[in-house]
């Protein structure tokens, strides 16, 4: 196969590290060709914390992938979350500069250099520009100005920023690991890409990608972005608490979290037991499931309390018509729906991976609704004949030219 016909996406997350092999088939469907995991051992909260363990978890994941897949892996475009991810909202307004007031691309990018004029710190990158919509005059809600007329043309649209260090970081694994990373692209983004239909996103939906270290919120809007946050909560503090209440070491607390964990201890039997693996040489002990629940049901809360807050701080709450939708690897856990809705109070649905063939029973999970995106954006990117934005001396390219990639993406 040739190099050009797949793409690889890696998910590099605080519980595991997943590479996925796809291409669009005949139909236009994503077919997933391979795909390798490997326990994530070098990151904690989404972030680099042992650089040689992470190459390890990279290389054993892409090796896996690659054998499976039957190609040769060279390039991937490579997730990246975390506590440092920042999203901000801006505008910006230009006169039209054409004689006769037809609005050009030129005017569309002068309008999006001034939207971005904010101050960042050195010690953080721009990751995504992401557009909103544009005015002209007093005329609102425009997708596409290009061609039409106006004297005043203001551009809205999402930055997206991190840490620098946590970039680096991602990008100097990989290579170490013997692969070339594309691009970078923010998790949540490519998980929404691959949970979210159009028609909610046009509606307004907010999608919770719940991983192992952090949670992460990503709300849309008339089909853009208006919110990102990422909340340092997420799976991995609820097998914590399982550990500690239980007296029962962390690998045997993920095992039961899995295995008989619910959020709701009202979807638990009376009567329904499990055992708990001994510490220190003790013996197994029989438990009541509902214990367990009682557990996990207030971490779980927590977490939807603060996506709660975190909705509510946007002002937007009341736009959000096609409700909540519940992704990642500790949405698995029976109850989270129920939850949800009962802390939210808005319409909650499970978010698996759409559009999706090939190895299909191995990825329709929310395990692998970030892998899959990342997929699909990389197949985008690739379509579009966009470069990496990776240059030598630096992290990124300017931010200028990435406004130039996007009006060529969008226009």
């Amino acid at each position: 196969m040739a190099k050009e016909d797949f793409v690889v996406g890696l998910d590099i997350g605080t519980t595991k590290i997943c590479a996925l092999v796809g291409k669009r088939d005949l139909e236009g469907r994503i077919e997933i060709l391979g795909l390798g995991l490997s326990p994530s051992k070098g990151l904690r909260k989404g972030m680099v914390v042992d650089i040689e363990h992470t190459i390890q978890s990279i290389t054993k994941a892409v090796e896996e992938a690659e054998a499976q897949a039957g190609v040769e892996i060279t390039g991937i475009y490579a997730g990246i979350a975390g506590g440092h991810i920042e999203g901000l909202n801006r505008s910006g307004a230009v006169a039209v500069a054409h004689p006769n007031r037809e609005i050009t691309r030129r005017d569309v990018e002068r309008a999006m250099n001034a939207a971005q004029v904010v101050a960042i710190s050195p010690d953080r990158e721009v990751i995504h520009v992401l557009p909103q919509d544009f005015t002209i005059d007093d005329q609102d809600g425009i997708k596409e100005p290009v061609g039409m007329s106006g004297v005043r043309l203001e551009a809205r649209i999402h930055i997206v920023t991190g840490a620098v260090a946590a970039a680096q970081n991602i990008v100097r694994s990989v290579n170490r690991a013997g692969f070339r990373v594309e691009d970078i692209i923010l998790q949540p983004l490519a998980s929404a890409e691959a949970v979210l239909t159009p028609e909610e996103k046009e509606l307004g939906v907010v999608l919770v990608d719940i991983g192992g270290g952090t949670s992460d919120i990503t709300l849309f809007l008339e089909g853009n972005v208006w919110h990102t946050a990422v909340l340092s909560v997420g799976g991995d503090q609820v097998t914590n608490d399982v550990a500690i209440g239980l007296s029962t070491p962390i690998s045997g607390a993920e095992k039961i979290k899995k295995s008989y964990g619910s959020c709701l201890t009202s979807l638990v039997g009376e009567e329904e037991m499990l055992r708990i693996p001994g510490i220190g040489g003790r013996k197994d002990h029989p438990l009541k499931r509902r214990v367990l629940s009682e557990i996990i049901q207030p971490r779980m809360e927590e977490i939807f309390s603060l996506v709660n807050e975190e909705i509510r701080k946007t002002g937007y709450e009341d736009l959000v018509n096609a409700g909540v939708v519940v992704t990642g690897g500790a949405s698995l856990m029976k109850g989270v729906v129920e939850l949800a809705e009962q802390v939210l109070d808005v319409p909650i649905r499970l978010g698996l991976p759409q559009g999706v063939s090939g190895l299909t029973p191995n990825v329709n999970s929310p395990i692998y609704a970030t892998g899959v995106g990342l997929v699909m954006q990389g197949l985008r990117y690739r379509a579009l004949g966009r470069p990496s934005r990776f240059t030598e001396g630096h992290l990124f390219t300017k931010i200028t030219d990435r406004m130039k990639e996007w009006l060529k993406e969008f226009f």
